[in-house]
């Protein structure tokens, strides 16, 4: 079964920082580049950051570079999310899912499928 399945969200200060975790189980994701999206309430589900199979590509949304940091652990099926100095606009539902395929780049939300159930991240004081 193709599954993806996050942990670690929470509540934190701002400026607090946070590390997200979404386990990768099945024979065609576990082999996939891997994206974290975010949804805030009344808004659009938006890309946050993506990793290539290899890990040797990444990307990141311009509202978290240089605060966001994804990798990835092949051996253990589990592709990460740091996130550092917060804001209480990156409180949203977090989500991870597997890049099925290539026909756009790679921060399209279209080209991905196997959605988790999402995770909560609160950043208030």
């Amino acid at each position: 079964q193709e599954q993806l399945l996050e942990s670690g969200g929470g509540l934190v200060q701002p400026g607090g920082s946070l590390t997200l975790s979404c386990a990768v189980s099945g024979r065609t994701v576990s082999r996939s580049g891997v994206g974290w999206f975010r949804q805030a309430p009344g808004k659009e589900r938006e890309f946050v950051a993506g990793i290539s199979y290899s890990g040797d590509s990444v990307e990141y949304d311009d509202s978290v570079k240089g605060r966001f940091t994804i990798w990835r652990d092949n051996a253990k099926g589990t592709v990460y999310l740091q996130m550092n100095s917060l804001k209480p606009e990156d409180t949203a539902v977090y989500y991870c899912a597997a890049r099925l395929t290539y026909i756009r780049s790679i921060s399209s939300i279209f080209d991905y499928g196997h959605w988790g159930q999402g995770t909560q991240v609160t950043v208030s004081s």
